[in-house]
């Protein structure tokens, strides 16, 4: 099964200083079919105008992955991390027992980001938070992981605490990449930048793709692409 999320049949918000695309239920947007896949709760697109963001706030008990499509954020939190992820690279908060943050586009442009909550595995753990670096060139052509909870994970991708793996590949138009998963699991994909086709299915540039069933991945690109590609455990 591949479920084709459009960009126009996400949930939204327009803040002025914050415009969001929700592909789950979020904040004022809730839609009882939309609560989530699996342990993936939250995929927020994000476009956070310059010389905003978000100020000191809390969370627990949740797995906070940051991708940057454009731009850059600054990070700091109450554990006296301070950080700036820009483009293609990613951040990583575990908030597990608490942790207080604020995030801000400090640029002089726009900054656009997916925001990403994956449950963890266990509650309780202790909060961290941590940046990466992933030039677009390294994953051209392939899929790189960049978050990973996976006991087999490469040691440059970030740490989650689930059994989940964040992965991403810049495609030039007309190739391809494939994707093996173990039965029962589920992906969540989506195009950063250009459209593709899974298995034959068009995902057209920032729609989500919600994939069960399917073991095996053909990724294809109809245009230089970019995408974001979630493999996570098996429903409870």
């Amino acid at each position: 099964m591949i479920d084709i999320r459009t960009l126009e049949s996400l949930g939204g918000a327009d803040h002025g200083w914050l415009k969001a695309k929700h592909h789950f239920s979020f904040a004022g947007y809730y839609d009882e079919a939309r609560m989530g896949w699996g342990k993936l709760r939250v995929w927020n697109d994000d476009l956070i105008r310059a010389g905003t963001g978000f100020p000191l706030h809390g969370h627990r008990d949740m797995e906070i992955v940051t991708y940057v499509r454009e731009g850059a954020v600054s990070h700091r939190d109450h554990l006296n991390n301070e950080g700036r992820t820009k483009a293609g690279d990613v951040q990583v908060m575990s908030a597990g027992t608490g942790i207080r943050h604020e995030e801000w586009n400090l640029e002089s442009d726009d900054a656009r980001i997916f925001q990403i909550w994956i449950e963890p595995a266990r509650r309780g753990i202790a909060p961290r938070w941590e940046t990466a670096s992933f030039p677009k060139e390294d994953r051209k052509g392939k899929l790189m992981a960049l978050a990973s909870g996976k006991p087999d994970a490469p040691a440059e991708a970030l740490w989650i605490a689930q059994d989940a793996e964040i992965l991403g590949a810049t495609l030039d138009a007309g190739t391809e990449v494939t994707h093996v998963t173990e039965e029962g699991r589920l992906v969540y994909l989506v195009p950063a930048r250009g459209h593709i086709t899974v298995n034959g299915v068009t995902v057209p540039e920032r729609a989500g793709a919600a994939i069960r069933g399917e073991t095996e991945l053909i990724i294809r690109a109809g245009e230089d692409a970019e995408i974001l590609l979630v493999d996570l455990p098996p429903e409870a």
